[in-house]
Formats: structure tokens, C-alpha cells, sequence
């Protein structure tokens, strides 16, 4: 066994010819498939290895086992170049073909397609505040919020950008360095939207080395003022972690809801 968490296990299982492969179990079909259609996704750019899923159904997914290296110099470099590239695919709305999962949380991503603004705002926010009140969180959550929206979306509407990739839950969990010491992603939450969300996310537990985020500036700019916006694109990531784990990402999230008002 390979590990695993309160959702998934995975196990190694070897063939022949010298082949493995990683056989990952999870109860609930639908995030058999989501997994399944955000790494063909995240393959499609070309940019950043993902492993191949060669079978999925019901509750298992087969996919290529990736043996593991360490880290050199120039791996975080190299993987902000690769990142910064995969956010230059882009498509014409946001979103995703179906709804998906960011942990176990359903992420919807069918809905307010044309514009970032309201999709993030709708899709994300609103979406996670909800749930957080169906789970005893205090109104004052919502107070805040509406306190705070003028102004939220005054600043996502300064920086509108047309919808690119994003693996969308990418922090160190999920990916992983191998033999050629380069990365692969893993565990993806993909949906097309804006690249500042994928970067703050990357920030949240600690973040990158800062050689990734330079390598990342020199390949792909972004826009000015977006150190403003990263802590609306973290508060929808650590509203998840208040509905999936509780405690004190409660007042972290009114914590980032007090900047704005």
C-alpha cells in the first residue's frame, strides 16, 4: 500500500516486464471520474508531466506508477516555467465540462461560465460560505462577506483574464518529483480560470521556494496589483478546509474578509 487518506487508498502493483502501475480505490464513483478527467486535462497541455490513467470504473482508477527522485536546484525553476506555460491554454469559458471535487467538497463548475467575476464569486465563495452556514458557522460570516463585496469585486474586476488551465487544488501534497527530478501533478481539482487563483493556492501552507514564483514572473507576468487579490483566491481554499476540518480556519476567513471593508 502506498498510502492514502480518509477518502482514497492507493496501492503498487507490479507487472510484468518490469512495469507497475497505481491502483487507487475510492467509494465514490463520482470522484473516480473526476480525477480521471482532470489528469487527461492537465495532459492534454503537454506542459507538466501527470501520470496516464490507462482504466477507471466504479470505485478504482489504474494509472502509471511514477518512481520518485529528489528535488535538485533547479526543480523549482523549471516547475514555475512548466506552470506558467500550462496557464497559457486556455478555452472560452470558465469552468469545467462537469462539476468536480476540491477534497471531498463538490466544486461547481457548470454555472456563471462567462464570467470570471461572478463564476469565482457564485461558484466559489458564495458556494463554500453556504455550506460553512448549513455547518453552524456563525452569520456573521455572511455579514462580513456582503460587507466586504464592493470591494472584493471591484478587484476581480480590474484583472479579468480569459479563462486558462489550472490543476486547482496545487499545493506540496500534490505533486510529486521524478527520477529526471521534474514535476508531476497529481490529484488535480481542474477547472479554467484565473491563473492568480492557482498561485495563491501554491501560497497558502508556507508556499514554494521563491525560485518558482521568479522562474514563474519571467515566463508568464501577471497582472499589477495581484499580491491585493491573492487573499480573496486563498479564502475560498480555506473556507473548504473550515467545512471539511473546522476550527480555526473559521476566523482565518474573517480574518481575509476584514482586509476588504
Amino acid at each position: 500500500m502506498l498510502g492514502g487518506g480518509s477518502i482514497a487508498s492507493t496501492w503498487k502493483l507490479d507487472g510484468e516486464k518490469g512495469r507497475s502501475f497505481v491502483l487507487k480505490i475510492n467509494p465514490n464513483r463520482a470522484m473516480v471520474v473526476a480525477e480521471t478527467q482532470g489528469l487527461k486535462e492537465l495532459s492534454k497541455s503537454g506542459e507538466i508531466r501527470v501520470p496516464k490513467v490507462f482504466l477507471y470504473k466504479d470505485d478504482w482508477l489504474l494509472m502509471e506508477h511514477i518512481s520518485q527522485g529528489k528535488k535538485d536546484e533547479a526543480f523549482f525553476t523549471t516547475f514555475g516555467a512548466q506552470l506558467a506555460k500550462m496557464h497559457r491554454h486556455e478555452c472560452g469559458s470558465y469552468g469545467f465540462e462537469e462539476d468536480n471535487f476540491i477534497g471531498e467538497t463538490p466544486q461547481i463548475n457548470l454555472e456563471h461560465r462567462h464570467s470570471w467575476v461572478d463564476f469565482f464569486l457564485q461558484n466559489r465563495l458564495v458556494y463554500q460560505i453556504e455550506r460553512a452556514l448549513s455547518k453552524g458557522a456563525p452569520h456573521k460570516l455572511k455579514d462580513n462577506f456582503l460587507r466586504a463585496l464592493p470591494t472584493i469585486r471591484q478587484l476581480l474586476e480590474e484583472s479579468t483574464e480569459r479563462p486558462c488551465l489550472l490543476h486547482g487544488d496545487l499545493w506540496s501534497g500534490n505533486y510529486l518529483v521524478d527520477k529526471e527530478q521534474l514535476p508531476v501533478l497529481i490529484d488535480p481539482a481542474v477547472y479554467y480560470g484565473h491563473r492568480e487563483a492557482e498561485l495563491a493556492m501554491t501560497r497558502l501552507f508556507g508556499g514554494f521556494d521563491p525560485s518558482f514564483y521568479e522562474a514563474y514572473e519571467q515566463e508568464y507576468p501577471l497582472q499589477a496589483g495581484h499580491q491585493n487579490r491573492l487573499p480573496l483566491y486563498e479564502l475560498y481554499h480555506v473556507l473548504n478546509h473550515y467545512n471539511l476540518f473546522g476550527g480555526h480556519y473559521l476566523d482565518q476567513s474573517l480574518e481575509i474578509l476584514a482586509k476588504y471593508f
